[in-house]
């Protein structure tokens, strides 16, 4: 019962953006981390596709999964990439089998040498518009169940719509809608998340969960908040650093 009530918590999470103004960055970054959270998975990550079609990282449980996901872009392969390209969902694919991975050798050595040794994909659909992917890595061998694969299509769908939602919202100018610039955001958050991570001493990951702590609790946006340390306009003495310890994802 502690995990259905868990589940519902989540799914009132995630749609709660559909009625307020809300940080596309923000919600999948959350969606990563409840994927690992729920599901029986050691990381997430999520591509969006820009007006081009061209996938991106927008969110990511950990660096290990964004480098992963990079990568996949970086030679065009891996399971986000097919997924998005045929729309289909791609589960429990071994990462130790050549032939499973024949046509992403590349992605799949990648992925083994980084602990990972199963990994799923699922598209975000919506009838014929796929607008990016939710990739799953597992460090076991242990299939995915059924049930766990059906729970993240079902936060994919919902993460789709979202998206779509704030999209159509913005359609008059649809190269400056949210989905655009959380793309190219991204960039300087990533800065951001680096510039901490040198000033504190710590991981990029623990940075980044300060960083994000300190945004949602005085009610900034993720992209702006980054801007202000990157041109160094805000005091970072006033943002908690993290606790010693791993970080404490999803919070």
């Amino acid at each position: 019962m502690a995990r259905e009530r868990r589940l519902a918590e989540v799914f009132v999470e995630v749609t709660d953006s559909l009625i307020d103004d809300f940080d596309v960055i923000d919600m999948l970054q959350r969606l990563t981390a409840r994927c690992v959270e729920l599901l029986d998975v050691s990381a997430a990550g999520v591509m969006l596709a820009d007006v081009h079609g061209q996938l991106q990282v927008v969110a990511a449980s950990d660096e290990r999964s964004k480098t992963l996901e990079l990568f996949e872009l970086q030679y065009e392969q891996g399971p986000s990439v097919e997924s998005h390209r045929s729309a289909r969902a791609l589960t429990n694919v071994d990462l130790t089998d050549p032939l499973a991975t024949a046509e992403w050798g590349r992605f799949a050595l990648l992925a083994h040498s980084s602990g990972y040794r199963t990994t799923h994909a699922v598209p975000l659909r919506l009838r014929d518009q796929v607008v990016g992917a939710l990739s799953l890595f597992q460090t076991s061998t242990e299939p995915l169940r059924t049930d766990d694969i059906a729970l993240a299509q079902a936060l994919a769908d919902v993460a789709t719509i979202i998206v779509l939602q704030q999209r159509s919202l913005e359609q008059v100018h649809l190269e400056k809608s949210q989905v655009e610039r959380a793309l190219t955001s991204r960039i300087v958050i990533e800065q951001a998340k680096g510039v901490l991570a040198e000033r504190w001493g710590t991981s990029v990951d623990e940075a980044f969960e300060a960083f994000r702590r300190y945004a949602r609790s005085q009610h900034l946006r993720l992209s702006e908040f980054a801007a202000t340390i990157v041109d160094g306009s805000f005091d970072t003495r006033v943002v908690p650093p993290p606790k010693p310890g791993p970080a404490n994802r999803g919070t």
